[in-house]
């Protein structure tokens, strides 16, 4: 009996050491920053919104944050600092509802007790009224909350010790270069008018007209809950909000939809709200046509290269683009002209064009 006691206690004393030894590893590298900033030469691997923006949030070092959906990955954070002189980190969601905002916006603000200069934001009008309390994705509360003393989940994580600790420390390219967070995986060669119409498909048309309020009232509970009580509770950040280019195969959706006229009253009235504001500017790209009508800007039917990016930058600095009270009316009309307008069979014209 004594020697297998003996063994036993061997065995708790190696499995407490282990436990031990991971615990500080997680600790000391902390790959998803609840407890601290990154090690400075550490290659960490950054790939994991839903986990390491939190993080991110609380400990790196920024004045300014970029938040949307895919629609800003493509950004580079050094043309902000370029351009604007902004130390500006990305904190991007694929798919990102308004919840995921607020969410990423109530961390940001608690953390950055000193204030945040700049917050840029892409707006998807088709996300826009969505259920107020959906997020895309199930988010990891734990990560997401005050309590430093339950993230067991994480500490002792298999996938955080090999693939986010272990892995990049041995593979290069699991490596992450900070000023492209989440930068997607297509290459120049994949922005071509020929990829873009071989994945796209559109949609089945509708046989009636959409009517026109009924994206208001989703998009005013938004506006209520995620979005307009940060500007209000923060009139020391200026918040810059953008309509992202999609391409014309986005309106010809739209125009199979018939809904247009819907589509054009919510992007009326959220501006409207928005720019009650005087701490708040809005830009459109959506009526663009050197822009969204040349497929080769995109890799697929919404997703605009990173030189659209560089440009929507350099516009936040001279102002072009943007919507005001006095020309917002016209603009929109414009872009109304330009789906309902636009001979979208041509575009199959020259299809490897």
């Amino acid at each position: 009996m004594n020697q297998y006691r003996k063994w036993l206690l061997l065995f708790c004393a190696a499995l407490a050491a282990g436990l031990l030894a991971v615990t500080a590893l997680v600790l000391i590298v902390d790959p998803f920053f609840q407890y601290h900033g990154p090690l400075e030469g550490y290659p960490y691997k950054v790939d994991n919104q839903l986990s390491q923006n939190p993080g991110m949030a609380r400990h790196l070092e920024y004045d300014s944050v970029l938040l949307g959906s895919s629609m800003t990955a493509s950004f580079d954070t050094d043309w902000f600092n370029e351009v604007l002189g902004l130390n500006t980190v990305k904190l991007s969601y694929n798919g990102a509802l308004p919840k995921d905002e607020a969410n990423i916006m109530e961390i940001i603000f608690d953390a950055k007790k000193d204030g945040v200069k700049t917050v840029f934001m892409a707006l998807d009008q088709n996300t826009l009224s969505a259920d107020i309390n959906a997020t895309k994705y199930p988010i990891p509360e734990y990560l997401y909350d005050k309590n430093p003393f339950n993230n067991i989940q994480y500490v002792f994580n298999k996938d955080v010790l090999l693939n986010y600790i272990l892995k990049p420390l041995v593979d290069a390219e699991e490596r992450t270069d900070w000023t492209q967070l989440y930068k997607p995986w297509w290459t120049d060669q994949y922005y071509t008018k020929a990829n873009v119409l071989m994945y796209y498909e559109p949609v089945e048309e509708a046989e009636e007209e959409m009517p026109e309020d009924i994206f208001l009232s989703g998009a005013a509970a938004n506006l209520d809950h995620n979005i307009c009580p940060y500007i209000e509770e923060h009139p020391e950040t200026e918040f810059i909000f953008f309509y992202p280019p999609y391409s014309i195969l986005y309106w010809n959706d739209v125009m199979r939809q018939k809904q247009l006229d819907a589509e054009i009253a919510e992007l009326e009235y959220v501006t409207s709200r928005l720019l009650s504001y005087e701490n708040v500017r809005v830009f459109c790209f959506q009526n663009q046509r050197d822009i969204v009508c040349d497929l080769n800007n995109y890799a697929d039917y919404t997703h605009y290269h990173a030189d659209v990016c560089r440009y929507i930058v350099e516009c936040f600095a001279s102002g072009a683009c943007e919507l005001t009270p006095e020309n917002c009316g016209e603009v929109f009309a414009d872009l109304a002209d330009l789906a309902s307008t636009y001979d979208y069979e041509a575009i199959y014209d020259n299809w490897y064009e």
